[in-house]
């Protein structure tokens, strides 16, 4: 396998969607890698452009026929995955995939692609400020928050698995280093 790909990875509100859609306007040879999802769509959210939704049964039958590159039960029920179909359709324009996954996916994609890709583990400053960022979203009640920061407690304890830690505490400066890395990234990779 010789195709290069960007992971971004973090905990929930820790900026990662941000980084990702900076980068896919600062970086022509990018392209977003729509994740699979077995939960509900969002109002705000379309099939085949923000995910691809399907049932959580539909996902598990996927899984049995090994349609994923990787796949995750992030939260009991709602499975997350790549399917190897999209992977297929950006190599197949000359594009090099993005992915905007949480940590233990971006974990089985770094395993995947090995040295062929760059993984970005996106850090909160600390606990505390994330559980603001989650706080003035204003879509998470108690009981989801403290899924959230509990998950994010677990998340942080295997950042140093990735290539690189971008602390994500003034986001303009977060995404200057992205791009550096990117860039040096797919520069060194094309040579």
């Amino acid at each position: 396998m010789n195709h290069k790909a960007i992971i971004v990875s973090a905990p929930s509100g820790a900026g990662k969607t941000t980084i990702v859609r900076h980068l896919l306007d600062h970086f022509q040879e990018l392209q977003f890698s729509i994740s699979a999802c077995s939960r509900p769509k969002r109002s705000n959210e379309s099939d085949g452009s923000d995910y691809y939704f399907m049932s959580a049964d539909e996902f598990r039958q996927r899984i049995k026929q090994e349609e994923f590159v990787e796949w995750q039960e992030v939260y009991a029920g709602n499975y997350y995955g790549t399917l190897k179909s999209e992977l297929d359709r950006i190599w197949s324009t000359q594009k090099v995939p993005i992915f905007d996954v949480d940590v233990y996916g971006g974990l089985n994609l770094k395993k995947y692609f090995g040295a062929e890709s760059l993984a970005l583990f996106i850090q909160p400053p600390s606990i505390e400020i994330l559980e603001d960022r989650l706080r003035n979203r204003g879509s998470e009640n108690e009981e989801t928050l403290k899924k959230r920061l509990d998950k994010a407690a677990q998340e942080l304890s295997v950042a140093n698995s990735f290539d690189r830690i971008v602390v994500n505490d003034d986001i303009s400066s977060a995404c200057e280093q992205v791009n550096l890395e990117v860039s040096l990234f797919l520069t060194k990779h094309n040579s």
